[in-house]
């Protein structure tokens, strides 16, 4: 469901265990399925991972989702 999410962490050749202790998840099978979208993120977990990646929530979370305004139409 984060495939934003998953794309940025592989590209910063971040595993999802290094994600997993940064949130304090006792496995890394309870990260998979929080990136899967079968259990959600809390607020403060998105922004300890926006902070690890030095991005903003959005970029994250919700890039592919928030339609920009189209500069033609107002």
């Amino acid at each position: 469901m984060f495939e934003r999410l998953k794309t940025i962490r592989t590209e910063q050749g971040t595993t999802c265990e290094q994600l997993s202790e940064l949130l304090g998840l006792k496995t890394r099978a309870a990260y998979h399925k929080k990136e899967q979208g079968n259990v959600s993120f809390t607020l403060e977990e998105a922004k300890k991972i926006a902070d690890y990646f030095n991005k903003e929530i959005n970029e994250v979370f919700f890039e592919n989702e928030i339609q920009k305004p189209d500069s033609n139409t107002a």
